[in-house]
Order: structure tokens, then C-alpha cells, then sequence
């Protein structure tokens, strides 16, 4: 089984960071099947366009673009890829940065991040890493950090989590675009609007409107490789218009959704 060494992935890396123990590549998938393999180092894959198969020990992951996964350090997988354009972007972190900032490389197994939030980090990482200018060092490890410390918090909220916590996330997922109430979604989940109310902020991190938005802005990210129309994508993602979803992209990637189109074509 190949070891790949540390900043090493199969296709054509079209960019690459080191520093500080990271290394952040950009890379084009090329090959239509990948064999077993693992990695000396953690890292997280994220898929910027495209689509690709991912199987371990455990599960198989069906990754469209938006596609967040952590794979543990040698962890084994394979690869299978469609004749599409796939891109994936990578932030390998060894050993040395674990230890610099005081944590544990050892999070348990590989797994596919749902959380908007959490996605939006890693966009915000990649917009960095294009950006680069003097303190895009700096954004960066301070932006993983908070990566870390989310997933951590969500593990903790996990281990004894209710039945609802994982319907509204479906719900929420599968119907963002649409207008949502707080009693009918209450119905829907058997509990109490209040309950719901004050227990949300516990599992997500964020109050239910701030947690609709990240999906919208989200979803737009995707759409923004693929659509050169800000009206069109603002509609598609159910923002009210064009004015709301710039506010609201701008608000959670520092950035407009102008400029990080421009930033996806460098």
C-alpha cells in the first residue's frame, strides 16, 4: 500500500503553501481510480468542484463539490473519480503544528463535516491562501484553530444528543431555500418552540436564522464556480435578493461574491 509523503497527492497540484507545519495544496484530480493508500500526516480534503467517490474501513462517501472530510494520519482509502473536472484543496498538518499549538493529532478517525460553519472556515482558509499577503500566516492558523475547537465542541455535544438534533439538521439541510417556521418545525420535531428555541444555540453554536444563512451562503459558494449570474445564484439559494445575499456572503467570507469568484479562476 503507498505511504505519500507529506504535501504529496495523486494528480496535478497546481499550487502549494508550506509553513509553520502546514502544507496547503490545490489540486486537479486526474486519475479515474486511486488504490489503497494513506498518509503520514491528518489532513482535511475539501472538494472545490467536481465529484469523487471516497471509501475506508468504515464507510464510502459520495463527495460532491462542497465536500469536507478529515482523514486521520495513516488512515486508508481509495479513490474513484468521474470523467468531470475534480478539484480538490488540501491542508496537511503535522506532527510539529499539532504540538505547537498544544493538541492532539490523534481525533479519532476519518469523517465527513457537515456543519456550514465549519465549511465556511475552510472557504475562508482557501480565500487566504490566495490572498497571501503579509499576514495570511497568521489568518490562517488562527482560522484552523477555530476549525478545531468546533469539531471539538461538537463531539462533546454529541455524546449525548436527542433524536431532534439530527432531524432539524436534515430538515435544515434539505430546505433551507424555503421559508421556514419555528412552530411548524417544532410540530415536525414533537417539541416545544422554547424548547427548541433555547437548545439549538447548544448543539450548533448559533442561533436557527444564523444557521440558515450559513447554509444559503454556503450553497452559494458552490453555485459561484458554475454561474456568472449574482441574481441568479442569490435566487437559487433563497436569499430575498441580490443586495441580501451580498451582505450576508460578505459578512461570512470578508469578501464579495465578485471577488471570490475571481479568486476560484486564479
Amino acid at each position: 500500500m503507498k505511504n505519500l509523503r507529506n504535501g504529496e497527492f495523486f494528480g496535478q497540484t497546481n499550487e502549494k503553501l508550506s509553513f509553520d507545519g502546514l502544507t496547503i495544496t490545490d489540486t486537479e484530480y486526474t486519475h479515474p481510480y486511486v488504490d489503497w493508500h494513506y498518509h503520514e500526516n491528518p489532513y482535511f480534503t475539501f472538494l472545490l468542484q467536481g465529484n469523487m467517490t471516497e471509501g475506508n474501513k468504515k464507510e464510502i462517501y459520495d463527495c460532491s463539490a462542497g465536500t469536507l472530510l478529515y482523514h486521520h494520519w495513516e488512515d486508508a482509502h481509495y479513490n474513484i473519480k468521474p470523467d468531470i473536472f475534480t478539484r480538490g484543496f488540501h491542508i496537511e498538518i503535522t506532527e510539529e503544528w499539532f504540538e505547537k499549538f498544544q493538541l492532539s493529532k490523534d481525533v479519532e478517525g476519518s469523517f465527513n463535516i457537515r456543519k456550514p460553519a465549519s465549511k465556511l472556515l475552510i472557504y475562508n482558509i482557501f480565500k487566504e491562501s490566495k490572498l497571501t499577503d503579509k499576514a495570511f500566516e497568521l489568518s490562517i492558523n488562527q482560522i484552523l484553530l477555530n476549525l478545531f475547537s468546533q469539531l471539538s465542541n461538537q463531539r462533546q455535544s454529541s455524546e449525548k444528543k436527542p433524536v431532534w438534533v439530527n432531524q432539524i439538521d436534515e430538515i435544515l439541510h434539505e430546505s433551507f431555500t424555503e421559508k421556514l417556521n419555528l412552530t411548524e418545525l417544532s410540530k415536525t420535531l414533537n417539541i416545544h418552540p422554547m424548547h427548541l428555541s433555547r437548545d439549538f444555540q447548544k448543539y450548533f453554536q448559533c442561533n436557527l436564522g444564523e444557521y440558515i444563512r450559513k447554509l444559503k451562503v454556503e450553497k452559494s459558494l458552490i453555485l459561484l464556480s458554475q454561474n456568472d449570474s449574482l441574481s441568479e445564484v442569490a435566487l437559487e439559494c433563497g436569499f430575498a435578493d441580490q443586495s441580501h445575499f451580498i451582505r450576508c456572503f460578505k459578512k461570512n467570507m470578508g469578501i464579495t461574491p465578485l471577488k471570490y469568484k475571481n479568486i476560484m479562476k486564479k
